[in-house]
C-alpha cells in the first residue's frame, strides 16, 4: 500500500512520537501504513487484519467495530448505536448517523417507565450504520469485513478482566431475561471469568446472516421477524413496521479551527457542536502559558459555559451559530476566570466564588458508557467511530437465539422521547487538520465525560505540546454542575470532579489550589471514570502514523503486518 500523503511544514507545535516503553505493551504503536485503536485488542487486530488485506481506514474500522460487538459486549452492539466521521484522503469529510431510534408508534405518554428491560428498547442502529459507511466509503466486501468478528464468536475468546467484571456487575439482572441468560450466563447462573473462554454461537450465526444478506435481513427479514416478535411478547415498542422504516442518514459534519488548526465533528444527534464549541471558548485564552491550577480552570469554566448552550441545540443554523468565533468571543466573558494567577490579559467576567470548596473523595461514578476506535491507513484517510448500548449491558435484554444485547433507549433512560426521534448523547469524534494534512483523529467513551476527555487530551496535545501517549495520560477534570443538564440552574455551584492517581492524576497542592478558588472538588480513582480515549495522529516529518490507546483501559493500538511497516 503506497504512502501517498503530503508532509506539511512542521509548525511550532511538532509533538514528538511517544515513546512506547512509556506505555502498556500494544498501547503505542506507529507504521506508515496506518493503525487501529480501540478498546480490545481484538478489535483492534480485526481492523488492522483489513489494511493487510489492502482495505482502507473505513474498511479497518467497520471491521474493528463488528468485532468489538464480540469481544466487549457490555459497551457496545449489534442492537446499539454508532456515530462515525470520516475524512477521506482527498479530505471530504463524511458523517454516518446509525442511532438508535423510537418507532413511529411509541407513545411516551403511556409507554412504561424504566432503567433497563424491554420498554427501553429502541430500533437499532449499528448494522444500518456500520453497513452504510462500508458500501459508500469502504473497498473490500462484506464478508471480508465481518469475518474476524464471525471467527471471535464462533471460537470464543478469552475475556479481559474489565469485561468480566462489567459481566458479573449486573449478573443479577441479565438472570431476569430468558436470551440474556443464555447468553451471557452459565447454567449456575455466573457469567465467566477473566481469561475464561467466552463463546457467543447465536450470536455467530446473527453475524453470518448479516454477512450473507446484508442489513436487510436485520430489518425486514429473519431477524427483523424475530426481533418484533420478543420485543412486542415483553411489551416493548418495536415493531417490525418500524425496523423496515429504520434507515442510517448521511450526518451534518461542522468545520471550526483551533490555534489554526482544522476542527471537524458532527452535529446532532452526536455533541459535536459542544465539543467546538468548547475548543472555541479556549481559544479566547493564553493557555499555552497556564500551570496545571490555571489550565484545570481554563478547561473547567469552557466546559461548563458551552453546556448552557446545550438545550439551544435545535437547528444546523443553532450548530453554526454556537461554533463560530463571534460567538465564542461574546460567550468569554461568562467564564469565571479572574482567580487565575496567569499574567497574560484574560477576559472580564464573573467576580470570583466568594468561599473556598473543599476537596472530598466522590462516590465511584458510574462510566461503564460506550465505546470508541480510530483509524488511519497509509493514503491519509481517518475514521473516528464511536458506538454505545448506553449504560453497561445496555438494555440487559437479548432475544432468544440472537445473541446480542440492545441499547437502552426508551422508557426514560434518555429523556422523553417522541415518535420517531432518534437518540442524542455526548458521542463525539473528532478531528484536527493542520495545513490541509490529517493531523488527529479521536473521541472518547464515558457518558458524559466525552467531550470533557476529548478537548483535555487535543489541549494537552496542541497547548501543551505533549506526544499522545502523554497527553492521554495526563490528569483530566470534569465539571459538574446543574448547567450540564437541560433546565440547570447556570449560576448553581460548580463540582469539579478531579482524578488522583499515583502515577496519573493531580497533586494534592493542585487540588488544594482548586479548592482554594472556590470549586468543590471531588477526587476519583482513575478507572475509565475521565473518559477513554483512543486516537491516531499523522506524524509527516516522519511519515508514519501513531496509534495511542488510553492507559486507563485495556484497548491497544495495532499496525498491518506489512513488509516495511513499523517504526
Amino acid at each position: 500500500m503506497a504512502l501517498v500523503l503530503v508532509a506539511a511544514a512542521c509548525t511550532d507545535r511538532p509533538a514528538p512520537l511517544s515513546d512506547p516503553s512509556d506505555a502498556a505493551p500494544s498501547q503505542v504503536a506507529a507504521s506508515a501504513h496506518g493503525v487501529v485503536v480501540a478498546g480490545q485488542p481484538l478489535a483492534a487486530a480485526a481492523g488492522a487484519e483489513m489494511l493487510e488485506r489492502g482495505g482502507n481506514a473505513v474498511d479497518a474500522a467497520v471491521a474493528a467495530a463488528f468485532a468489538l460487538s464480540v469481544v466487549e459486549p457490555s459497551m457496545s452492539g449489534l442492537g446499539g448505536r454508532v456515530q462515525m466521521l470520516v475524512r477521506m484522503a482527498d479530505g471530504r469529510y463524511a458523517g454516518i448517523d446509525g442511532t438508535t431510534q423510537a418507532p413511529a408508534t411509541y407513545d411516551p405518554d403511556t409507554a412504561p417507565q424504566a432503567s433497563y428491560g424491554y420498554p427501553t428498547v429502541g430500533v437499532p442502529g449499528v448494522p444500518a450504520g456500520l453497513l452504510k459507511a462500508l458500501d459508500q466509503y469502504g473497498t473490500l466486501d462484506r464478508a471480508t469485513v465481518m469475518a474476524p468478528a464471525i471467527r471471535l464468536a464462533e471460537e470464543g475468546f478469552e475475556l479481559l478482566p474489565g469485561e468480566a467484571t462489567r459481566h458479573a456487575a449486573v449478573a443479577d439482572r441479565l438472570v431476569e431475561f430468558v436470551g440474556t441468560r443464555g447468553t451471557f450466563l452459565k447454567p449456575d447462573s455466573t457469567t465467566w471469568g477473566a481469561g475464561e473462554r467466552f463463546v457467543q454461537p447465536d450470536l455467530a450465526r446473527t453475524l453470518r446472516l448479516i454477512s450473507a444478506e446484508g442489513a436487510d435481513v436485520f430489518y425486514r427479514g429473519e431477524i427483523a421477524a424475530r426481533i418484533a416478535a420478543d420485543i412486542q411478547a415483553n411489551g416493548g415498542a418495536v415493531t417490525e413496521a418500524s425496523l423496515a422504516a429504520y434507515q442510517a442518514l448521511d450526518s451534518e459534519v461542522l468545520t471550526s479551527s483551533y490555534r489554526g488548526l482544522e476542527t471537524a465533528g458532527l452535529w446532532l444527534p452526536s455533541y459535536g457542536a459542544i465539543t467546538l464549541e468548547i475548543l472555541n471558548l479556549l481559544e479566547t485564552l493564553p493557555v499555552s502559558e497556564f500551570d496545571e491550577d490555571d489550565w484545570a480552570t481554563a478547561i473547567t469554566e469552557a466546559i461548563r459555559v458551552a453546556y448552557l448552550d446545550r438545550p439551544n441545540q435545535r437547528s444546523l443554523d443553532d450548530g453554526r451559530r454556537l461554533i463560530s468565533k463571534s460567538y465564542a468571543a461574546s460567550r468569554a466573558a461568562a467564564m469565571r476566570l479572574p482567580q487565575l494567577t496567569a499574567t497574560a490579559s484574560l477576559p472580564t467576567g464573573p467576580a470570583p466564588r466568594p468561599t473556598p470548596g473543599h476537596v472530598r473523595t466522590a462516590a465511584q461514578v458510574d462510566i461503564e458508557h460506550t465505546t470508541h476506535l480510530s483509524a488511519a491507513d497509509g493514503n491519509g484517510m481517518m475514521v473516528a467511530l464511536t458506538q454505545s448500548l448506553g449504560p453497561n449491558m445496555g438494555s440487559m435484554v437479548v432475544t432468544p437465539g440472537l445473541g446480542f444485547l440492545y441499547a437502552a433507549t426508551l422508557g426514560g433512560y434518555l429523556g422523553r422521547m417522541e415518535p420517531r426521534e432518534r437518540a442524542q448523547s455526548h458521542m463525539s469524534p473528532t478531528m484536527l487538520v493542520q495545513d490541509g494534512v490529517p493531523l488527529l483523529a479521536l473521541g472518547a467513551a464515558g457518558g458524559g465525560r466525552i467531550p470533557t476527555a476529548i478537548i483535555a487530551a487535543v489541549s494537552r496535545l496542541v497547548d501543551q505540546n505533549l506526544s499522545l501517549a502523554d497527553a492521554l495520560a495526563a490528569p483530566r477534570v470534569a465539571p459538574d454542575t446543574p448547567s450540564m443538564r437541560i433546565g440547570g440552574d447556570p449560576d448553581a455551584p460548580t463540582i469539579v470532579q478531579a482524578e488522583i492517581v499515583e502515577g496519573l492524576g493531580f497533586s494534592a497542592a493542585v487540588l488544594d489550589s482548586l479548592a482554594a478558588r472556590g470549586f468543590e472538588i471531588e477526587t476519583i480513582t482513575r478507572t475509565g471514570a475521565f473518559g477513554r480515549i483512543h486516537a491516531v495522529r499523522w506524524h509527516p516529518d516522519q511519515g508514519v502514523w501513531e496509534g495511542v490507546a488510553d492507559p486507563d483501559w485495556e484497548g491497544a493500538a495495532v499496525t498491518p503486518a506489512l513488509a516495511g511497516a513499523g517504526r
